[in-house]
């Protein structure tokens, strides 16, 4: 079922239409003033809008523009008497259906553009449920850091409830936490401000979920509504709650682990919760009470870490698999086996296909990382030489470089004796440091890879990365990836190789990523005995450097 929407004075045009398309189980509506097309299209969106070139009025141009900016992935057809083109028009449309046409080929061209459309559509849709389920293992990967850096109660609350507000969205929560001076305290985080009657009602009713959990057995510490202390968090103070709240879903959740319990949770959200949203939400309150365990638990505590780096890994693989189906999707609509597309389609299939393998490389990112972290990546060591590896990643990025109107080269020195290393882990890093440069340099600007032989002592010593380049020793093949791009501001090059780290401009926000990619690069760099180091300047570039011994003839990696 589509909806299509005609505009169009002409009766006769309009009767041919309503005939052909009514027929095919499509839900045909028309209309010719300016007003009505605008609130035609507000109260039912339109897959496809079919507008007769002789309409006098509105003017056809403005009518078109005004469509395509103000709703997504519209189709227009425009109905024309003969061949002739308007070039301006042109870019604005995705077909034109002439007079001559018989009605199978009316119908079948709507058809395909209808099919076209509602693919696109679809694929779009699950490429947001990918990226909002990669959004919320960041988030999972973003909170269990925090809460492996503290052990005071109040920061680990703060970031359970952090946590939860970025993958949930909630509207108000509710926290009994004893805190470190041992005295109970319910802590509100609102959306809205609330009334002291509210208050009371919601410390009422959080002493009686604490109860509830203790029947029968002793409480860890005696909590009374009527002396509970109230930290109250409010996100928008113009804006007050009522009762109603109570009328909202709401899931409830002990924070504890084994015997040791730390507190309560109450959320609330005025639209339901998902499954998917109990599992974020279970897996976040369990995961406050990891840092809580005292350092007699300490094996306890990392064998629960390596349950959350199960269960992460489960979810990476679970995200990879509808990805294969969804590209083969794809490559059918590209290749024209399901009809001829529109150049508009053509568009967001190429759309769908970036974003496909965006969401690809960021969970391999993720993959990659948790196997790092549980040691368990694996390296397969040969003896070899770099300019293959150059070569290939050269190889690999010349098209992507151009369409950037970005100019890649090389610059290698002559018989560099032989490394030994993992030449798949050695490329996918300098893959990765050719394709942040290409991402954040302008256009008409250059990116040179670059290899040369050089003496432990006669690499300049970074003063941010002083550690690491103080530990080589010996003749090094370097190879050094320089860009003429946005560089970095000095206070920010200690966290390039930060995990999860968007460095702060414009640009690092339009391109997005996991913030994995430099992290990954210098563990795998660090297990090759090398080492991975960038200097930088805002507004002038960047150059990072990889450093890998020469081979002695040893299997020292192995």
């Amino acid at each position: 079922m589509g909806n299509i929407l005609i505009i169009s004075e002409n009766d006769a045009i309009l009767s041919r239409y309503k005939n052909l398309l009514n027929n095919q189980n499509i839900h045909v509506s028309s209309c010719c003033t300016e007003t009505s097309i605008y609130d035609s299209l507000e109260v039912e969106p339109a897959d496809i809008v079919i507008i007769d070139e002789k309409i006098e009025h509105p003017d056809i141009c403005s009518i078109v523009k005004k469509i395509k900016s103000s709703f997504e992935n519209i189709q227009i057809l425009l109905i024309k008497k003969d061949e002739t083109i308007d070039e301006n028009l042109s870019k604005y449309i995705n077909g034109y259906l002439f007079d001559s046409f018989s009605d199978d080929i009316l119908q079948s061209t709507i058809s395909v553009l209808l099919k076209n459309k509602q693919t696109a559509d679809s694929l779009s849709e699950k490429n947001k449920a990918l990226s909002g389920s990669l959004y919320r293992l960041n988030v999972l990967y973003n909170t269990s850091s925090h809460f492996a850096g503290t052990l005071d109660t109040k920061k680990l609350i703060e970031y359970m409830i952090e946590g939860l507000d970025k993958s949930l969205s909630f509207d108000l929560t509710c926290t009994i936490s004893c805190g470190s001076d041992n005295e109970p305290v319910l802590i509100i985080n609102s959306l809205y401000d609330i009334s002291e009657e509210l208050i009371n009602a919601l410390k009422f009713r959080s002493v009686l979920h604490y109860k509830s959990l203790f029947e029968g057995t002793k409480q860890p510490f005696e909590v009374d509504d009527t002396d509970l202390k109230v930290i109250k968090i409010i996100k928008n103070p113009n804006n007050k709650f009522t009762f109603s709240i109570f009328q909202y879903d709401n899931m409830f959740a002990p924070i504890d682990l084994g015997d040791n319990f730390f507190g309560c949770i109450e959320i609330f959200k005025e639209k339901p919760f998902t499954t998917d949203d109990a599992t974020y939400f279970q897996t976040i309150v369990q995961q406050v009470s990891l840092p809580l365990k005292s350092a007699g638990l300490y094996e306890k505590l990392k064998k629960l870490e390596r349950i959350k780096s199960e269960f992460i890994s489960i979810v990476s693989h679970e995200l990879r698999t509808p990805l294969t189906p969804i590209k083969n999707a794809i490559s059918i609509l590209a290749s024209g086996q399901c009809g001829e597309m529109s150049e508009k389609a053509k568009v967001f299939i190429d759309m769908a296909k970036r974003n496909v393998d965006d969401l690809t490389n960021i969970t391999n990112d993720i993959l990659d990382m948790n196997k790092i972290e549980a040691d368990m990546m694996n390296f397969n060591y040969s003896s070899m030489n770099i300019h293959s590896v150059i070569e290939n990643v050269k190889n690999s990025y010349d098209l992507e470089a151009k369409k950037q109107g970005i100019n890649l080269s090389t610059q290698e020195q002559d018989n560099l004796p032989e490394i030994y290393a993992d030449s798949h882990r050695l490329g996918q890093v300098l893959k990765n440091l050719v394709s942040n440069a290409i991402k954040f340099t302008p256009e008409g600007k250059s990116v040179t890879i670059k290899s040369e032989l050089k003496n432990a002592e006669s690499i300049d010593k970074n003063s941010y990365f002083e550690k690491d380049l103080k530990a080589l020793n010996g003749d090094y093949v370097v190879v050094s990836v320089i860009d003429q791009g946005i560089g970095i501001k000095s206070d920010d090059i200690p966290k390039a190789f930060d995990k999860f780290t968007q460095l702060e401009n414009s640009l690092s926000r339009k391109v997005g990523g996991t913030g994995l990619g430099l992290p990954i690069a210098k563990r795998l760099i660090k297990a090759q005995h090398g080492a991975i180091w960038c200097d930088s300047e805002e507004n002038k570039g960047s150059s990072f450097y990889v450093a890998i011994p020469v081979h002695n003839g040893s299997d020292k990696n192995s």
